[in-house]
C-alpha cells in the first residue's frame, strides 16, 4: 500500500474559517487527506475551539477538490444517534465522492457529559455502543425502511434516501486490544496516535489489528492503518518546544486526567506541567533528516497513512515547512 500523508485540522485549537484556509493549505501543499477533530469541549479552555465538524467538513468538499477528509474521531453514541451520524455522512459522501471517510471512537467524558448531563460509561458500554452504533449505520446506509432493535438503538422503518452509491469507508481509532481486533475484523482502516511506548504498538495494537483482519477473512493491506503523528517541526529548536505547551493536557497519565469533564480543570493541570514533559508526546526537531528517522519507526511497524499534527499557533508556517522539507524526503525513503 503506497503511503499516504495527511493534515490533522485540530478543531480544538482554531476556529472554523482559520482551520479551513489551513487545510486549503494543505492540498495545495501537496497532502494527502485532512482529518478534523470532532469535540463538543476542548481541551483547553482559554482560546478553545470546538466547530462542528460536520458542517465544516461540507465547506471544506466545497472549496477543495483532491483531498481526502474524514473524522479523527467521531463518537456516534451519545451526542449524535447513529441514524443522524448515518444521514450526515450519506450527504458529504454524495456530494464528494471518494473524498469522505467516517473516523469513529468510543469518545471522551469531555465532550459527552457537559452535552448530554450524563454519567460517563465504563469501556465495556461504550465498546458495545460503538459496535450496535455502526451496525445501524451500515444497515441504513445500504438498505431501505430499516427498523432496527438492538440493545441501545432503534430505528422504526427508517430511510436515508441520500447516500452514495457504495458504503463509505469507517475507520475506528482504538488505544487497547479489544477495539483494536474489531477495528482489524470489521473496518476499513484503524486510528491511533503516536508518541506512546513502543511496546503498545508492537505488542498490544498491531497484533490484534492482524488477528482481527486474519477473522474476516482479509488481507492485510484492506485496511488502512492511519496514526496520528505528533510533530513540532521548526528551524528554532525553542520554539519547537514551546509550541507543544497548548497541548500538554496530551502528557497527563490516565490517572491524572481521569473523569476530567471541564475544559478550565483539564486546562489547570496541563498548565503544571513544564514545557518538557508536554513535549513528550510528540517528536520535536529542527534538523529533517533527523525528524524522518524518528518517524521511521511507525512505518516500519505497518502505518501507511500519517496525519500530521503540528502544535503551533502559525500552521501556515508549519505546512509550508513540512511541505517543503519533511514529505519529500518521506516520498522518497518510503514510497
Amino acid at each position: 500500500m503506497s503511503l499516504r500523508l495527511g493534515y490533522k485540522a485540530s478543531a480544538e485549537q482554531f476556529g472554523p474559517n482559520e482551520l479551513l484556509d489551513f487545510s486549503i493549505l494543505a492540498e495545495k501543499r501537496g497532502f494527502d487527506s485532512v482529518f478534523i477533530s470532532d469535540h463538543f469541549q476542548p481541551w483547553r479552555h482559554t482560546g478553545g475551539h470546538a466547530p462542528f465538524s460536520m458542517a465544516w467538513m461540507g465547506a471544506l468538499g466545497a472549496r477543495t477538490s483532491r483531498i481526502v477528509m474524514g473524522t479523527s474521531v467521531l463518537t456516534p453514541t451519545f451526542r449524535y444517534h447513529p441514524s443522524v451520524v448515518a444521514q450526515a455522512f450519506g450527504t458529504l459522501g454524495l456530494m464528494f465522492p471518494d473524498r469522505v471517510i467516517l473516523g469513529v471512537g468510543t469518545g471522551e467524558g469531555l465532550n459527552e457529559v457537559p452535552a448530554l448531563g450524563l454519567a460517563w460509561p465504563e469501556p465495556k458500554e461504550r465498546t458495545a455502543r460503538l459496535k450496535e452504533a455502526l451496525a445501524l449505520i451500515r444497515q441504513l446506509w445500504s438498505g431501505e425502511r430499516v427498523s432496527f432493535k438492538g440493545q441501545y438503538y432503534q430505528t422504526d422503518k427508517a430511510t436515508i434516501y441520500d447516500r452514495p452509491v457504495r458504503m463509505l469507508p469507517i475507520y475506528v481509532a482504538g488505544a487497547g486490544p479489544v477495539i483494536a481486533k474489531y477495528a482489524g475484523q470489521f473496518a476499513d482502516g484503524f486510528i491511533c496516535t503516536s508518541g506512546k511506548a513502543p511496546e503498545l504498538y508492537r505488542d498490544t495494537l498491531l497484533p490484534n489489528v492482524a488477528a482481527g483482519i486474519q477473522a474476516s477473512g482479509r488481507a492485510p493491506h484492506d485496511v488502512d492503518m492511519m496514526i496520528e503523528m505528533k510533530v513540532s517541526f521548526d528551524t528554532e529548536r525553542a520554539r519547537a518546544l514551546e509550541d507543544t505547551r497548548h497541548w500538554a493536557a496530551l502528557a497527563l497519565s490516565p490517572e491524572e486526567k481521569i473523569s476530567v469533564e471541564d475544559p478550565l480543570e483539564m486546562e489547570r493541570l496541563a498548565d503544571r506541567l513544564p514545557a518538557e514533559r508536554a513535549a513528550t508526546r510528540w517528536i520535536v526537531s529542527t534538523d529533517p533528516d533527523e525528524h524522518v528517522e524518528k518517524i521511521r519507526p511507525y512505518i516500519e511497524m505497518g502505518f501507511r497513512h500519517l496525519v500530521f499534527h503540528g502544535p503551533g499557533t502559525d500552521q501556515t508556517r508549519f505546512l509550508n515547512l513540512y511541505a517543503d522539507q519533511i514529505l519529500p524526503r518521506l516520498r522518497a525513503a518510503f514510497g
